[in-house]
């Protein structure tokens, strides 16, 4: 059983785990589509009277952001699928390229605001119910402010890149909203032009987080790791008892669960069993000291006797 997978009730907890999280991630997304959808359609309804390109381009970033929640929820509901013959190590990186239709949905609201914000400064339009474009901002930031805690904490919690660019989005959206307030205050004094400035101000905001949330996932897909993850691996494995050395270890994220990959070094005395021993006990540390590890494959080497060829010996492997 160790040769295929992690002790036994240590596999049910992560397979229980990986699950509690999807349905975490899903119930994170559903929620915040219903709060975005609501603010949303409040803000569509006010710019409908008052004509303020500034809340348009808020209504859009939020409208963009509830719908987020599709793609998302289709991944999380995706990545629960078991491995197959084809795709052995799973489903999961569909939450990464769930990533990739966040960044793009956040870079085709921001295009449309800065071409709607250009045209009212082109064809200058009067904003009327400023009071009512002052609370639709208001009511905007507030739901943004709650849906960004919500999915960034949630995301990080289970591990998901995805959620957190997307609650970064939420976040930016939320400012984006207050500075409505200038465009409705500048209106107020009769600069008819910070409407439509404010409009491009917040262009500018969503590209800052269109690069944040971009990075991010480009990492991911990449397979970068925090490097606190590997020294907090490592240390797991030279506390293992039987670990003489710890050689290269290997993190790499699939959607939000965590794999490794780790060379340890051993008692060159060791028989193969002793080996394997120690191999599978530190396979357990690293599933203890890696919250979001469910899988972890650990190869033994034997330490190289004085003037042997490290390489010219046959390890025993996991």
């Amino acid at each position: 059983g160790h040769l295929l997978r992690p002790h036994s009730h240590e596999a049910a907890d992560k397979v229980d785990a990986a699950m509690e999280a999807s349905a975490a991630g899903i119930r994170a997304l559903w929620i915040s589509l219903a709060v975005l959808a609501g603010t949303a359609a409040v803000q569509a309804a006010v710019v409908a009277v008052s004509g303020s390109v500034a809340l348009l381009g808020d209504t859009l970033h939020n409208a963009s952001d509830a719908l987020t929640a599709v793609p998302l929820g289709i991944a999380f509901l995706v990545g629960r699928r078991p491995p197959t013959r084809r795709y052995t190590y799973g489903f999961g990186r569909a939450e990464d390229l769930a990533g990739i239709v966040v960044v793009l949905l956040i870079a085709v609201s921001s295009a449309l605001t800065a071409a709607e914000a250009l045209l009212r400064l082109a064809h200058p339009r009067p904003v009327t119910s400023l009071a009512a474009v002052a609370v639709a901002a208001l009511i905007g930031f507030a739901g943004n402010e709650v849906v960004a805690r919500y999915r960034i904490v949630v995301g990080r919690r289970i591990g998901s890149a995805a959620l957190v660019a997307d609650g970064l989005h939420a976040r930016a959206d939320g400012f984006t909203s207050l500075a409505v307030l200038l465009g409705a205050g500048g209106v107020a004094l009769g600069w008819n032009w910070a409407d439509p400035a404010v409009g491009l101000l917040i262009t500018v905001a969503i590209l800052a987080v269109l690069r944040q949330a971009a990075r991010e996932i480009w990492r991911r897909l990449m397979d970068a790791v925090d490097p606190a993850l590997v020294d907090q691996a490592e240390r797991a494995l030279r506390q293992t008892p039987g670990v003489l050395g710890v050689g290269q270890v290997r993190l790499r994220w699939t959607g939000h669960q965590l794999r490794a990959e780790c060379e340890v070094i051993v008692d060159p005395g060791a028989t193969v069993v002793e080996a394997h021993e120690v191999a599978v006990s530190a396979e357990h540390a690293l599933l203890h000291a890696l919250p979001r590890l469910t899988a972890a494959l650990v190869h033994a080497d034997p330490e190289p006797r004085a003037g042997a060829d490290h390489h010219a010996i046959l390890a025993p492997h996991r």
